[in-house]
């Protein structure tokens, strides 16, 4: 059964795993959690609710980014990309969420993505989460030419009046 607190909008916290974290720290060796509480911070320093973390300059350290999963999310990982092309390393777990504006603005063109096998359990949940995760890495440093072929295949590139036509077929009958 899942919980149900999992599936409302009764928080847009969703607690890191620490074993999670424990695997990408040791990689990156991160300074700062970027979007953080006392409970659920990962590093020693970190910004939470009153430091406002879109309003800190993050570059140039090594931070971890689990923002909330609510609206603000977009400006999270806008600022992600902006601080990258200032210096940054910015390590973020986010909802694969490939269908929204700020996945295709921001992690396409400027982050490098791990897709996750199967769910993750956040914090001290019972059941995994609902929906799939996905860890993007912003560097500053180019991303590989995928990022165009995507930007083709999802129709930015030269593929609307495609699916125009195909829309009137399909309303022409």
């Amino acid at each position: 059964m899942i919980n149900a607190g999992l599936l409302s909008s009764k928080t847009d916290q969703w607690a890191t795993p620490r074993a999670f974290f424990d695997q990408w720290d040791a990689r990156f060796r991160f300074e700062i959690d970027v979007c953080a509480d006392a409970q659920n911070a990962k590093c020693r320093t970190y910004f939470d609710v009153h430091d406002d973390g879109l309003a800190q300059q993050w570059a140039p350290f090594r931070c971890w980014m689990n923002p909330p999963y609510g609206r603000q999310i977009g400006k999270w990982v806008a600022k992600a990309a902006a601080e990258a092309a200032l210096g940054a390393t910015v390590v973020c777990l986010l909802p694969a969420r490939t269908d929204t504006a700020w996945w295709h603005e921001h992690v396409i063109p400027h982050g490098k993505i791990t897709f996750l096998r199967g769910r993750l359990k956040f914090g001290d949940a019972k059941n995994a989460a609902p929906f799939p995760s996905a860890v993007v890495v912003f560097d500053g440093r180019a991303v590989e030419p995928w990022a165009e072929l995507g930007r083709w295949m999802l129709g930015e590139i030269e593929q609307e009046p495609w699916r125009d036509r195909a829309s009137k077929r399909t309303r022409e009958g």
